[in-house]
């Protein structure tokens, strides 16, 4: 039996870190710190079902982490309810590791892409500091802190986000590696059936192990065992080749006020596995596109093909292409929380079933166990699966951290 280390969860969203920390075996986890509502109850649902927490209603709190001493020391608030604060429900247990990533919208390139400012204005640049502020409290021995790659060349106000956090980490007295080039990593070489790139810093504090010790830790971290958890890649026809087929129908049907153009799967052993409605104008668009790919013909793969094609179905103009077919034989494009908008670039590559992939198959791609169940809306779910850490990915983190924490303390 493992020794279990204790953590808390700060911008938990849905749980994808939480759930690959559980998972390893060796963390459970004291609290979990989210602000939406869904995401919230996603979280209560699976602590208590899958992982049996008892008191998961009481560990799951919901509220703005930017009034951190509320959430430290308790609130009561129209919006997030009463609540004792994270100290009293810590009480005089150890606070072993500290986990969570800030939204990464206000780092991400296609944020500043979008945002007329370039998200300098974005009050989620600044979200780090309400973490630290979080692990200055508690001081547990390791954090891990979790970003997109955008944040290692972020500079909303002129100075380098990535100089400011090291800045902050060293002043809490923790050892973080010197270069954040080093820290980032492409979770498809993990076995993850996506790629995406994501920036997991660990920081270990200096004064429980010592300046040097902390050095190797990190270094260990990285350049050691990282590296030797890799897995061969995984491609979309292994994530969600098994999944149950849908066809769209011959004429749209509505059921329950929603409606519907796919054929809708309703089953307890595929949860969450239903399409968003499309008109018959966009399933001609994915057939076609998916045919291109499977046929062979191959003539609507470069950007200003697809771009065109835009333009010729909508009259619409777009600088960046809004299609695109998932390949059954590679890993996934990335799994962005914008799939709650549309989901034009994760087009399915069966062109039979001529539809966008379903919350279930995102959840696939993002490696969320099937019996992972997702509460809220469609849009709701797939923003969350979208903003979460894949789950096998989080899980090889955790493993790491593991056995950095068994080798040196």
């Amino acid at each position: 039996m493992k020794k279990k280390y204790h953590t808390i969860e700060l911008f938990a969203g849905c749980g994808g870190l939480l759930e690959g920390f559980l998972q390893q075996g060796g963390f459970d986890t004291l609290a979990c710190v989210e602000w939406e509502t869904y995401p919230c109850e996603t979280l209560v649902k699976r602590l208590s079902t899958k992982w049996r927490h008892k008191n998961a209603k009481n560990e799951v709190v919901r509220f703005d982490i930017q009034r951190t001493e509320e959430l430290i020391n308790g609130f009561e608030d129209k919006e997030y309810g009463i609540h004792e604060g994270l100290s009293k429900l810590i009480g005089n247990q150890n606070v072993d590791v500290i986990v969570g990533g800030p939204p990464c919208q206000a780092y991400s390139l296609a944020g500043r892409i979008r945002d007329e400012h370039g998200m300098k204005e974005d009050y989620r640049n600044y979200l780090f500091e309400s973490y630290i502020n979080i692990v200055n409290f508690f001081k547990p021995k390791f954090f891990v802190f979790e970003n997109v790659i955008g944040l290692l060349s972020a500079a909303p106000d002129g100075y380098p986000i990535v100089n400011r956090i090291k800045d902050t980490f060293l002043e809490a007295g923790y050892k973080v590696a010197d270069n954040f080039r080093d820290t980032l990593f492409e979770v498809a070489d993990y076995g993850v059936p996506q790629h995406r790139k994501r920036v997991i810093i660990i920081g270990v504090r200096i004064e429980d192990f010592g300046d040097d010790v902390t050095s190797q830790m990190i270094s260990d971290f990285y350049k050691n065992v990282m590296p030797s958890l890799r897995k061969p890649q995984r491609t979309v026809a292994d994530a969600i080749g098994d999944l149950p087929k849908i066809y769209p129908l011959e004429e749209s049907i509505k059921e329950k006020g929603k409606k519907y153009s796919h054929a809708p799967i309703l089953s307890e052993m595929v949860l969450n596995h239903i399409p968003r409605f499309h008109s018959k104008r966009d399933i001609e668009v994915f057939r076609f596109l998916a045919d291109d790919i499977k046929s062979g013909r191959k003539e609507y793969t470069s950007i200003e093909k697809l771009k065109e094609l835009y333009t010729k179905v909508t009259g619409k103009t777009s600088n960046i292409h809004k299609y695109y077919v998932l390949r059954n034989d590679e890993p996934s494009n990335t799994i962005p929380a914008h799939l709650y908008k549309d989901g034009m670039r994760h087009i399915h590559p069966d062109p039979e079933q001529a539809r966008s992939i379903t919350v279930r198959e995102a959840a696939r791609l993002q490696t969320f166990p099937d019996d992972f169940e997702f509460l809220g809306s469609n849009m709701a779910q797939y923003k969350m699966i979208g903003n979460a850490v894949p789950v096998d990915f989080a899980k090889i983190v955790a493993e790491a951290l593991y056995k950095i924490i068994k080798k040196y303390c």
